[in-house]
C-alpha cells in the first residue's frame, strides 16, 4: 500500500508540474487566435494575436509584434482570461512548493505522515483549482472566438446576391488554446491523484492507534485474583467474607484481596 501511495503521489506531482509548465507556456504564447485562411489561402500577411500582443507575419518571413499598450481599452473577456490564467499559474506554483515537502519519498526532519497527508491534500486542492482556472480561461477565449467568427461571417455577406466581401479578418483557434486545454487537464488529473494519495497516507496513523488501544484493553483484563466479569465481583467478595467467618469488615476484605488468593 505504501508503494502504491508513493507512486500515486509522485505521478500526480509530475503531471501537475508538467501541466503548470504548459499553462505558463500557453499564457505566454502569441497564437491564441490566428487568421482564418479558408476563403483566402494565399495572402501577403498572416495575423495572429495573443493575450499580451498582436503579431503580423509577412510573406517574406519578417514578423512584427505590437504589445497591447492599453488595459482599459481591451475587451472585458480578454482581461478575464488574463486573470484566470495568472491565478491558475500562481496557485499551481504554491501547489508545487507545498507538494515538494509533502512527498513521501522525501524525508525532511521528523515530519510525520499525518502532516504529509495534510500537505498532500492541500497541494491536490491547489492543483485542482489551478487546472479548473486554466480550462475555464481557455474555454472563455474559445467561446469569444466562436462568437466573433460567426458574427464576422454574417457581416461578410452583403444583401446584393449573397456576394462575399473579404474585407473583415476572421480569426480561428490558435495553438495556445490546445496547449492550455491539455495543460489544464494534466494539472487537474495531477491534483486528483494527489488527493487520492492523501487517502492512502491517513489510514496508517488510525490503524496504529486502534492496535495500541486494543492491546491496552487486554492488559487491563488480565488481572490476578479471578476478576472474570464485572458482575462476579460482589459474589466473590461475599464468598471471602463467609470463609473468614465474619471476623473482618467488608471494606478490609476489599482492600486486601491478595491475602485470600493463596488460601
Amino acid at each position: 500500500m505504501a508503494m502504491s501511495t508513493t507512486t500515486c503521489q509522485v505521478v500526480g506531482f509530475l503531471l501537475s508540474l508538467l501541466g503548470l509548465a504548459g499553462c505558463i507556456a500557453a499564457t505566454g504564447m502569441d497564437m491564441w487566435s490566428t487568421q482564418d485562411l479558408y476563403d483566402n489561402p494565399v495572402t501577403s500577411v498572416f495575423q495572429y494575436e495573443g493575450l499580451w500582443r498582436s503579431c503580423v507575419r509577412q510573406s517574406s518571413g519578417f514578423t512584427e509584434c505590437r504589445p497591447y499598450f492599453t488595459i482599459l481599452g481591451l475587451p472585458a473577456m480578454l482581461q478575464a482570461v488574463r486573470a484566470l490564467m495568472i491565478v491558475g499559474i500562481v496557485l499551481g506554483v504554491f501547489g508545487i512548493l507545498v507538494s515538494i515537502f509533502a512527498l513521501k519519498c522525501i524525508r525532511i526532519g521528523s515530519m510525520e505522515d499525518s502532516a504529509k497527508a495534510k500537505m498532500t491534500l492541500t497541494s491536490g486542492i491547489l492543483f485542482i483549482i489551478s487546472g479548473i482556472c486554466a480550462i475555464i480561461g481557455v474555454s472563455v477565449f474559445a467561446n469569444m472566438l466562436v462568437t466573433n467568427f460567426w458574427m464576422s461571417t454574417a457581416n461578410m455577406y452583403s444583401s446584393m446576391g449573397g456576394m462575399v466581401q473579404t474585407v473583415q479578418t476572421r480569426y480561428t483557434f490558435g495553438a495556445a488554446l490546445f496547449v492550455g486545454w491539455v495543460a489544464g487537464g494534466l494539472t487537474l488529473i495531477g491534483g486528483v491523484m494527489m488527493c487520492i494519495a492523501c487517502r492512502g497516507l491517513t489510514p496508517d496513523e488510525t490503524n496504529y492507534k486502534a492496535v495500541s488501544y486494543h492491546a491496552s484493553g487486554h492488559n487491563v483484563a488480565y488481572k490476578p485474583g479471578g476478576f472474570k466479569a464485572s458482575t462476579g465481583f460482589g459474589s466473590n467478595t461475599r464468598d471471602k467474607k463467609i470463609y473468614d467467618g465474619g471476623a473482618r469488615a467488608e471494606d478490609e476484605v476489599q482492600s486486601h484481596p491478595s491475602k485470600y488468593d493463596y488460601v
